[in-house]
């Protein structure tokens, strides 16, 4: 990862949606933009930051850009950003958080923000908020039978409550220290609006506003 201003990828085929988040961004941000998979694919390097990832693209996927990301080992923060709404199947996909379209401006820079810092955290905490992530979008879609019946996500729940076990552990070992009192408060924040049972940015705050009008592809 970089040590200048973060270098967000934005993966869209819908160009004008892609430039509007590029525009989002670009005050911020180095912004870089592929309008499909295999223009990802010539943009992915050890430069970038974060990944901003459509899913439902024609020729190659987003979901097959996230499978070449992990096989290169890339060191970056994937949010998928898509229309396609979440089922058991993110389970078993290795990105960081998950909006669905339409995204508006403020959640779209506040999780960018969010990915961002997490991306400084070691591997332990980066899986916690992933699986995190994942808890949140399928206790918004699912009922509970689903949730019971489902094998893998009772795994997920195991794994994120060990985790945070944990966690606790380090912020105790550490003490007053300021950086992991304050990680401690961001992940129970975001915990705590798990259970609200709503499809949301997990992590920020959602603004109502629709800036473009419910674009979603």
């Amino acid at each position: 990862m970089s040590n200048d201003r973060p270098l967000v990828l934005v993966v869209e085929d819908e160009a004008d949606l892609a430039d509007l988040y590029a525009a989002w961004l670009g005050d911020s941000h180095r912004v870089r933009t592929a309008y499909g998979g295999r223009e990802a694919l010539d943009n992915l390097d050890a430069e970038v930051d974060i990944v901003l990832l459509d899913r439902r693209m024609p020729g190659l996927s987003g979901d097959d850009v996230l499978d070449v990301i992990q096989e290169r080992g890339l060191d970056c923060q994937v949010a998928m950003v898509t229309a396609v709404e979440p089922d058991f199947d993110v389970l078993g996909m290795g990105f960081d958080d998950y909006l669905v379209k339409p995204v508006a401006r403020d959640e779209l820079l506040e999780t960018v923000e969010d990915l961002n810092r997490r991306g400084t955290y070691d591997s332990g905490v980066q899986e916690l908020f992933s699986l995190a992530s994942k808890k949140a979008l399928l206790e918004a879609e699912k009922t509970d039978a689903e949730l019971d019946e489902n094998e893998e996500y009772g795994e997920l729940t195991d794994r994120l409550e060990r985790l945070r076990e944990d966690l606790d552990t380090t912020i105790d070992e550490m003490g007053s220290d300021d950086e992991f009192e304050t990680l401690f408060r961001e992940f129970d924040d975001a915990d705590s609006q798990f259970d609200d049972a709503e499809r949301d940015d997990p992590f920020a705050n959602e603004s109502d506003e629709d800036p473009f009008g419910g674009v979603q592809e």
